[in-house]
Formats: C-alpha cells, structure tokens, sequence
C-alpha cells in the first residue's frame, strides 16, 4: 500500500494543488491520500468523484493530527523536499528496502514543520531547486514504478479515453 500524506492543506488558498497532489496520487499508483491541515470537505469530494467516474480504487481521509499519521505509520516513511537526498541517489534503496512493507510519500503545502525531517526515513529531493509538489510526487512515483504506472488498469471505470492523435475521444461504460 501507497499512501501520501498532503501536509498542511489551507481552505481557500491551497483547493486546487491539494486537489491536484490528490489526482497525481492516483493516477500515478498511490493507493490514497490522507489531507492535514484545514478541513476542506469540498476538495476531497472532488477527489473522490473522479476516482467514482475513472475508477479506483484509492481512498481520500482527513487527519488533522499530521504527527499522529506519521507516528503511527508502520512502513517507510518519504519525505520529499528540495532540501533532501537527490532521488537519483535513493530510489534503489527506497524499492528495496519498502519491498512487502507500506509507504508513505510526505508532501508539504506551507511551510513544513523541521521535525517532519526527523520523522521520516528518507528526505529525498526531485532537484534541489523551488518546485511543486505535484511535480515532485508525480516523478517520485514514476521512478518508484520505473514507469510501469503509466499502463495501470483502473477498476469499476465510468468513463475511459480511447487514445487517438487528434481530438478527444471518450467511452462510457455502463454499470
């Protein structure tokens, strides 16, 4: 299991890149997410509808005791950060070491806590320069997957695109 947890969610200001962190998680094998910060019933709705019409399964919670996740995670802890080991230099030991165990992949929205760093087992950097964290959670799980992600199957879909060069093109799936 692949669980990412969004530090520090703030109403009105961060919706749309925790909702975005949220469809990365998903789309790119996380097995759910677990939001911290303000309570925004709103965008974990939203979250949940495309996982209901693109299929799952993946689970979306809020927990505002983000130390209370970490503490009681039993599994491999990641951090990502700027400030951390390059992932080039890590991901290695991440697949080896998380082998049958669960991982959690931290991601930060403000400011995150300096004790964050000491909780974890890995503080691993997408660069060491300023960045988003969706960025960083899409290419950490795609090195992680060393890309099988990108054919995943999702179960109980409504709606699938038919990939084609031009245009969009979708299919609905009856239940």
């Amino acid at each position: 299991m692949i669980v990412v947890l969004r530090l520090g969610h703030r109403l009105g200001r961060d919706s749309r890149i925790s909702t975005h962190v949220g469809l990365v998680a998903r789309a790119f094998g996380a097995d759910g997410i677990i939001y911290s910060g303000e309570k925004d019933q709103k965008m974990m709705e939203s979250v949940k509808k495309i996982t209901e019409e693109w299929g799952g399964p993946f689970e979306v919670e809020y927990e505002k005791n983000w130390r209370r996740v970490i503490n009681n995670f039993n599994g491999i802890k990641i951090h990502l950060t700027m400030y951390g080991i390059p992932v080039q230099e890590k991901i290695e030991d991440v697949r080896k070491k998380s082998n049958g165990k669960d991982l959690m992949i931290i991601v930060g929205g403000e400011k995150v806590p300096g004790e964050v760093y000491d909780m974890v087992d890995y503080n691993i950097a997408i660069t060491n320069q300023p960045h988003s964290e969706v960025a960083a959670l899409a290419l950490f799980l795609h090195e992680y997957f060393e890309g099988e992600e990108l054919e995943r199957n999702f179960e109980k879909p409504r709606i699938r695109v038919i990939p084609q060069e031009r245009g969009k093109k979708i299919k609905k799936i009856k239940k």
